[in-house]
């Protein structure tokens, strides 16, 4: 079987799968700073699996403080083919319950205060395409995993990002129901947009923890509620990572992972751009 490289982004605890051999951490820095915390890799079979907690071991970051671009620039230069993003998120229709979960593929940016690429300040301006922000295959193979996991999986939706590191008011999350969204969350933006300019595949687990603030006769969100899920959750996540592993698609036939080949409007780079973004840009650009 093909060895593939996968890297996961989600909470400290994931990496726990009893099967993971070979286990290992690295600390890593990046030319946009230090990620959450240090990469843990292991292996699954012919998998080898990188794992990063977001908000840091201790959950030491809030969603506004963490350095996205860090994040998935070093899952990049430790090899990873592809990203699953594993969150927690609330829903915004009835029929999408704490506990479920929703393969995400769409996404509405609610974000303010985040960096959401890797071209800027350098002379350096890129376009990718991001009408389809997830990959069709891997979000496939994702869904098919948390299946066989024994999750409630809903095919499809829309995750609203928002700012944070506040929870909604009932206006915010009843415009936001109006919209369309399907579940709302303060961390997948700007990683999937990250994950698209460094050509990497991208899906989303969303974990489904709560029912955000739009239901009228009910309390709003509360950090209790979505703790408790989330320990329910972590098991789930676990067995869905470890039959995601030997099902993965092959990341050369995504979309992806050729975003940057007509993307890149500049005709000339600097040497300063060059060693900031070399992990990036195609070698043959002037």
């Amino acid at each position: 079987m093909e060895e593939r490289a996968l890297g996961v982004i989600g909470g400290s605890g994931l990496y726990d799968l009893p099967a993971l051999t070979q286990r290992r951490e690295h600390r890593i820095d990046t030319t946009f700073g230090a990620p959450s915390d240090a990469v843990m890799e292991g292996w699954l079979g012919s998998t080898r699996l990188l794992f990063l907690p977001r908000h840091g071991r201790g959950h030491r970051l809030a969603p506004h403080e963490i350095n996205y671009r860090a994040n998935v620039l070093a899952l990049k230069q430790l090899g990873a083919e592809q990203i699953v993003s594993v969150s927690a998120v609330g829903s915004l229709r009835e029929d999408v319950h704490p506990g479920d979960v929703v393969v995400v593929d769409q996404f509405l940016d609610r974000t303010r205060m985040r960096p959401s690429t890797f071209f800027e300040g350098l002379g350096v301006v890129a376009h990718v395409a991001f009408a389809d922000p997830t990959d069709a295959a891997l979000s496939s193979a994702l869904e098919g995993a948390a299946t066989e996991a024994g999750a409630r999986v809903h095919h499809g939706g829309t995750y609203v990002c928002i700012e944070g590191p506040q929870f909604s008011t009932r206006a915010e999350s009843r415009l936001y129901q109006s919209w369309g969204a399907t579940v709302i969350g303060m961390t997948n933006l700007p990683e999937a947009r990250l994950a698209r300019e460094a050509q990497l595949p991208y899906a989303t687990m969303a974990m489904v923890t709560d029912y955000d603030a739009w239901r009228a006769e009910e309390a709003g969100v509360s950090v209790a509620d979505v703790v408790a899920m989330l320990h329910r959750n972590v098991d789930l996540a676990r067995r869905t990572i470890t039959a995601l592993a030997p099902n993965l698609p092959d990341p050369a036939a995504s979309p992806a992972v050729h975003a940057l080949d007509h993307a890149i409007m500049s005709t000339t780079v600097s040497a300063e751009a060059r060693a900031k973004l070399g992990h990036l840009i195609p070698p043959a650009l002037p």
